[in-house]
């Protein structure tokens, strides 16, 4: 039977891609996208993110805090933030787009690190931390990875690697900047001059990007409450969220303790402490290139196992190595499985559910990752008040990781078309 020929113009506009011309050559907005989503996350996850581990130790020292205490204010402000928030957000952006949302995530984790330049008690580091993590939340992962995922399609994972480098790059220079800010201003000061770095690069960038076109209104209605909740029934959605809680939380517990463990446990130099966490992020840019060139080849799924595998064997060593080859060999490792862990997630849920739902479903699963991100470092910073060494942390994490790699084999395959 014929079709009519405005549902074959509505379908031979679709299979194009908007920042695409019919031959698959990228155009100028979906250059400029991926450059936005690269400053954006260099900005929100690697300088902010990342980078506030690095003064946990000052405050540790000033204030008498305890490192369960320091790394409280992540695991609070995320338990209040991602579940009121997260999928309020994704509903959000699925409505609305994400270029909005992101501007006002920008704003606020800057704001953040601003005032967390100011605390001198708790309750106010509890304040701050929570604009922390709205910031996150609102212009983290969750926008950029739905704004990529609407301009590209079979480059994807390429898209979404290069934009993540942002994340490692942010990561890998976010030591050496606060470490050179500590020495010139304080580490109060640092984090103000962060915080105000944060929007000065990154608000123009949002603030100008392209939203990209979605099918009509009709479709979009057409097509979501009832596949969320169908996506809701399925066990690959729970296996999805669960492995990637687990892995998210073994990254966290060992990324925002290991600043702790070197300078206060093992007695590192702020300068050598700065290299084994630059050594760290550095290789998660290899590890985001890797795993997005891998997503475009080979089956999502095995590239997920893999990350989660090499989380699993990164950590002992930068616990319990005495010297520093395999310390910093074990850096490197865990570094590349940090790379394409948080990356991973999006192109895996687009692959088994379908773009038109991606926010909203993103929307709960990194909520669920913030709650394990949240909790991971608070639990292994009293384990280690309690125990007094990193021992037992370090083995709780590994079996975490391992428990994500088990849920990742559950999940299906590729989604085949017709």
């Amino acid at each position: 039977m014929n079709e009519p020929k405005q549902v074959l113009e509505d379908r031979e506009r679709d299979c194009v891609l908007p920042g695409a011309d019919r031959e698959g050559n990228l155009q100028p907005g979906a250059m400029q996208v991926a450059a936005t989503a690269f400053v954006v996350l260099f900005c929100i996850v690697g300088l902010a993110l990342w980078g506030l581990p690095f003064y946990y130790d000052f405050m540790v020292q000033q204030f008498g805090w305890t490192r369960a205490q320091v790394t409280s204010g992540n695991a609070l402000s995320k338990l209040v933030v991602g579940p009121i928030f997260g999928f309020g957000a994704g509903w959000i952006i699925d409505r609305f787009g994400p270029r909005r949302v992101m501007m006002a995530g920008i704003l606020m984790a800057g704001g953040a690190l601003v005032g967390l330049g100011w605390v001198t008690t708790l309750a106010t580091f509890y304040f701050f931390y929570l604009f922390n993590a709205l910031g996150y939340v609102c212009g983290g992962p969750l926008p950029n990875q739905v704004l990529l995922s609407r301009w590209f399609d079979k480059s994807r994972g390429k898209a979404m690697g290069f934009a993540y480098l942002g994340i490692g790059i942010g990561g890998a220079t976010v030591p050496w900047i606060s470490h050179a800010l500590v020495q010139h201003f304080g580490w109060q000061s640092a984090l103000r001059l962060l915080g105000v770095s944060i929007i000065v690069v990154s608000l123009p960038l949002a603030f100008f990007v392209k939203e990209a076109p979605l099918r009509s209104t009709t479709d979009r209605k057409m097509m979501g409450t009832a596949e969320v909740m169908g996506a809701f029934k399925t066990l690959p959605f729970y296996l999805l969220t669960f492995g990637s809680m687990c892995s998210i939380a073994a990254v966290s517990g060992t990324q925002q303790n290991l600043k702790l463990f070197l300078s206060l446990d093992r007695h590192f130099t702020q300068g050598d402490a700065a290299r084994v966490l630059s050594v760290v992020l550095s290789f998660s840019i290899v590890g985001r290139l890797l795993m997005g060139w891998l997503a475009d080849r080979f089956s999502k799924k095995y590239v997920m196992l893999l990350t989660y595998l090499l989380v699993a064997a990164g950590i002992p060593f930068l616990f319990l190595a005495h010297s520093q080859g395999p310390l910093y060999a074990s850096a490197a490792v865990f570094g590349v499985g940090l790379g394409g862990d948080y990356m991973i997630i999006p192109l895996m849920t687009a692959e088994i559910f379908g773009m038109e739902v991606l926010g909203r479903l993103l929307g709960v699963i990194l909520t669920a990752g913030g709650i394990a991100e949240a909790v991971s470092p608070w639990l292994t910073g009293r384990l280690r008040d309690a125990t007094g060494n990193y021992s037992e942390s370090c083995f709780v994490l590994v079996g975490i990781a391992l428990l994500g790699a088990m849920a990742v084999l559950g999940l299906p395959g590729p989604r085949k078309t017709a």
